[in-house]
């Protein structure tokens, strides 16, 4: 066997990666960032209607670019950095230019925030220990509970709304948009904690495999 066979496979390198559609998808959401923001920077009825469709257009490849990743055989390391980075960009973007706009309280940013950069900072260690921890219910949850809140914030004005015929009468979005942060902030400290509880378990896991060995 000739020592061709004992070559590791070639790299793909990260512009080539860059180029698949998954990829074009997460950078797409990046790009559409300062679109976003100029939308909120002179916030209106319509203006904030387009800024919410930019918001919900990004969940949805949010969710999307995962799957065609993992569904076409082209999940890359540039993938893997760059998804998560684009979610957090423009749910940062949204949260901070609100505070000004007397949407959202400004402690309640600091500590979503706070939350997203401790949780990932505990992962990235963990990462380098050789542990993956997974995202929880609870972490589903808040982040379903915080990207529907985030729309109905953007939407921010009064609508008359109907639900399968039921007269709703006129709905503050920005009423129920703070709720639903709010209460995605109850997830978020239950699944920061329950991350901290599940990288404690693993280390400890790890640190047991070890002496055994």
């Amino acid at each position: 066997m000739g020592p061709e066979a004992y070559s590791p496979p070639l790299r793909r390198s990260l512009a080539q990666d860059a180029m698949n559609l998954p990829n074009l998808l997460t950078l797409g959401r990046i790009a559409a960032i300062p679109f976003f923001v100029w939308l909120l920077d002179s916030p209106s009825p319509r203006r904030c209607f387009w800024a919410s469709i930019v918001f919900t257009a990004a969940a949805i490849t949010d969710m999307l670019d995962g799957y065609l990743a993992r569904k076409l055989g082209v999940v890359s390391l540039l993938g893997k950095f760059l998804d998560p980075l684009a979610d957090k960009l423009i749910v940062m973007a949204a949260l901070v230019w609100m505070v000004p706009m007397g949407r959202i309280a400004t402690w309640v940013v600091v500590l979503l925030l706070a939350r997203e950069i401790s949780v990932t900072g505990l992962r990235s260690v963990a990462a380098t220990e050789g542990v993956i921890i997974s995202a929880g219910q609870e972490g589903k949850t808040k982040t379903a509970l915080q990207m529907i809140g985030i729309v109905a914030l953007l939407l921010g004005y009064p609508y008359h709304m109907t639900y399968f015929g039921f007269d709703c009468g006129i709905v503050q979005m920005v009423h129920v948009g703070r709720a639903l942060v709010y209460l995605s902030l109850l997830f978020s400290i239950a699944s920061a904690a329950q991350y901290v509880r599940l990288f404690g378990s693993a280390v400890a896991a790890k640190d047991n495999r070890q002496v055994e060995s």
